[in-house]
């Protein structure tokens, strides 16, 4: 695959049930995550959770709103395969380890949203990290 796209948010979900912060740029851990975000952990394969950027646009969502720690303009993430490497900027690589279809909590949001969603059109994608680095809002995410 050629497809590339561009890091348009960032977002690091520090608390559990509390809204992440969005960041400009963030300092990824090599097998373990995104530095300072609760799911950053050599154990978990569901580290990071990319989302399509015109996803969010087109449910009427803000970046950050579905805990998502990337979003992504550009390229198609919700229709990637699971152990496609994902490449960002210069040094960061990603493997994808399954998708994250819409939970209970997204009707928090806005009554109704999970059902609207769940067609396979809202999924976003997790991912194990590779290798690490620093990434930035603007940054090249392309398929390796």
């Amino acid at each position: 695959m050629t497809e590339e796209g561009t890091i348009t948010n960032i977002h690091i979900a520090r608390i559990k049930d509390t809204p992440s912060d969005a960041v400009e740029q963030a300092t990824i851990i090599s097998g373990q995550g995104i530095s300072g975000d609760r799911s950053c952990d050599p154990l978990n394969d569901r580290q990071v959770l990319i989302m399509d950027k015109e996803i969010l646009d087109y449910f009427g969502l803000e970046p950050g709103q579905v805990k998502e720690n990337i979003a992504v303009s550009g390229m198609n993430i919700s229709k990637t395969l699971t152990g496609a490497i994902l490449s960002i900027g210069r040094d960061i690589t990603m493997q994808i380890t399954g998708f994250r279809d819409p939970c209970s909590q997204i009707d928090e949001i806005r009554p109704g949203l999970r059902g609207i969603m769940s067609d396979g059109q809202g999924r976003g994608v997790l991912a194990r990290v590779l290798s690490g680095g620093t990434m930035k809002v603007g940054d090249t995410v392309r398929f390796v």
